[in-house]
């Protein structure tokens, strides 16, 4: 992904809210799989870390990104953004 694809999602994504919270639990295979569920409805995902987990969000951003196929697009403090475009009818057309 080039920086340019990177601002474009970024953009994108400032408005989201987000599709889920991660607890104390951190990175659980139920975690995984509602992630997973809602690239089904959308490519753009938000994500927000809880402040009693005390895993790192970028690591849990990795560990997801890689669990479910999808890109890490950003981290900001506890906020994760997860990018993965749809295989046959993708909405956010990369510039």
């Amino acid at each position: 992904m080039t920086s340019k694809q990177r601002a474009y999602l970024k953009s994108l994504a400032m408005n989201l809210e987000p599709v889920m919270q991660i607890g104390k639990g951190s990175v659980t295979p139920e975690i995984v799989a509602a992630v997973d569920e809602a690239y089904n409805t959308r490519e753009l995902i938000k994500i927000s870390v809880l402040k009693n987990c005390f895993d790192d969000p970028k690591e849990i951003a990795e560990v997801i990104a890689e669990r479910t196929h999808s890109q890490v697009v950003q981290v900001i403090g506890k906020k994760i953004i997860l990018y993965r475009p749809d295989k046959e009818k993708p909405k956010i057309i990369l510039p």
